[in-house]
């Protein structure tokens, strides 16, 4: 029997998967699909976005340059020059509902604790390619993936979960659907999924067009929808506001597509072939719990919302790296009371932020004779300086804060890439998915309290690159930091925040 049987071979279970392997986990990953590769997958379809903070989570496991590889692109243009001492500028902000910004106008100011790190700025890629690295990854740290078996039931007692897919039943002590939006767990373990449904059907497409040049490229808002148009050949993307009654209801016909692009763009643009095409809507939904007994939900088997901004990747990842630790030290018996159910409490804010963007974004873009008075009116307060940092604040991964109970700067925070003297960086510390305890205090008054917990945190100590003003961190192995204190820590709540989040010292 194994620890954990994870449903779903996407960037979000492969990912949860390695972090529980790293941990010592056994793990089991069925995937419906035979066939691991996909044109689905690959460019120009398969296009997805990684914020900063999914590039800071594939740094902080190690993954960083093989992702830069596989997604051929550059390493300069996402990290900071090593021997710098202050991080530089954001280089890039999203786009709200297809309005682009200038990333000059984000106020540095406002974005505190921040270090130069190898993983800053967000990219381009394709499923493809983070599905590539991380089935290696988890591969490589012993994760079976059986591919071909279709989950057909699930069930759980007070011990045990069973998945029962191909005809043969799959034991484990825990299931983890990341399974999609039209998860099988999800709806076979009864998980309540509520939110609003669709005001438009979306489509992706690519396509061979016989006069390209009547199509602008980038975003195009028109007084009958939307299209995007990329610099792929043929790559093409529309919103038609149907209140959502195409999507999945019949064949997509080069017919229908040209009639949905000639009504939105408002052109007379002429489709002659179609290579792909896919449909889908602005339906926002969540699960009311990601937990139920032995099954939990990650990515869009907990949450589902329309793919403008390109959250739902980075959102899923979020899921993965915040439940892998909790649920590995439960599976070990190290966890505290109630670890397990702060995925939930921490994660399903986060998520309801995210659909609540994605709404927010779909309003902007819906037709209708005031919609061009709306949309002059946001580009002008989001194009101030307040209003671009916010729109960074919200899409980059980076300013999330996590309701620990403290209201201490940092605390609750993604933690900033601290550099020691001799050269060592936080993200090296977590490479394994331990604990971090950062004693920058002279004398390291944190080390023997901290080395009680052996081999579940690692401590380092000596004077750090730039403190930041704090003598002393305890960072979880997601990367949050847990504590903080000055160059006169207080030990005692030290010890109580890692007891709280590592569990009991180990004897």
């Amino acid at each position: 029997m194994n620890d954990v049987v994870i449903v779903g071979a996407g960037p979000v279970g492969l990912f949860l998967a390695g972090e529980l392997a790293l941990a010592g986990c056994s793990v089991l990953v069925l995937e419906r699909d035979q066939e691991r590769s996909s044109p689905w997958k690959a460019l120009p379809l398969g296009l997805r976005g990684l914020n900063a903070g999914s590039m800071e989570t594939f740094y902080r496991r190690g993954m960083l340059d093989e992702l830069l590889k596989a997604s051929r692109a550059d390493g300069k243009t996402v990290g900071a020059d090593p021997d710098a001492h202050e991080a530089p500028a954001p280089r890039g902000v999203s786009h709200f509902a297809g309005m682009r910004l200038d990333p000059a106008g984000i106020d540095i100011a406002a974005l505190p604790f921040r270090l130069p790190s190898p993983a800053m700025e967000g990219i381009m890629t394709s499923l493809d390619a983070v599905e590539t690295v991380l089935a290696e990854r988890a591969v490589a740290l012993g994760v079976q993936i059986l591919r071909g078996a279709a989950v057909e039931a699930v069930s759980q007692d007070g011990d045990t979960v069973v998945a029962r897919a191909g005809g043969r039943e799959h034991r484990a002590r825990w299931l983890v659907g990341c399974d999609g939006g039209r998860s099988t767990v999800r709806q076979l373990a009864g998980f309540a999924f509520t939110g609003t449904e669709p005001l438009f059907t979306g489509y992706t497409a690519h396509v061979t067009l016989a006069d390209p040049q009547q199509l602008s490229l980038g975003f195009n808002l028109t007084p009958t929808g939307m299209y995007l148009r990329t610099p792929v050949e043929g790559h093409l993307g529309m919103m038609d506001f149907d209140g959502g009654t195409f999507d999945r209801s019949q064949p997509l016909t080069r017919e229908h597509l040209q009639t949905v692009l000639r009504r939105v763009s408002g052109t007379d643009a002429t489709i002659t072939e179609v290579h792909r095409a896919s449909s889908f809507t602005d339906r926002a939904m969540q699960a009311t719990t990601y937990r139920d007994g032995r099954i939990l939900l990650a990515g869009d088997a907990a949450h589902i919302h329309s793919p403008l901004g390109g959250q739902g990747l980075n959102l899923g990842i979020g899921d993965a790296v915040n439940l892998g630790w909790k649920l590995a030290a439960t599976v070990h018996g190290t966890a505290p009371d109630g670890l397990l159910d702060t995925y939930t409490a921490e994660r399903h804010p986060v998520g309801a932020a995210i659909l609540d963007w994605s709404r927010a974004q779909v309003a902007t873009m819906n037709p209708g004779p005031n919609a061009p008075a709306l949309r002059r009116l946001l580009h002008h307060l989001l194009g101030t300086r307040e209003g671009t940092t916010h729109v960074y604040r919200s899409t980059s991964g980076l300013s999330h804060r996590y309701d620990l109970g403290d209201d201490r700067p940092l605390v609750g925070r993604t933690a900033p890439d601290f550099r020691l003297a001799d050269g060592t960086r936080l993200g090296d510390l977590l490479r394994e998915g331990h604990g971090v305890a950062l004693d920058f205090t002279a004398g390291g008054r944190l080390h023997d309290a901290a080395t009680t917990w052996k081999s579940r945190l690692r401590y380092a100590a000596g004077p750090a690159r730039d403190d930041l003003g704090f003598g002393a961190l305890l960072i979880r192995p997601d990367g949050v930091v847990a504590w903080a204190d000055d160059h006169s820590p207080d030990v005692e709540a030290f010890r109580d925040a890692a007891t709280r989040w590592l569990g009991d010292p180990t004897p």
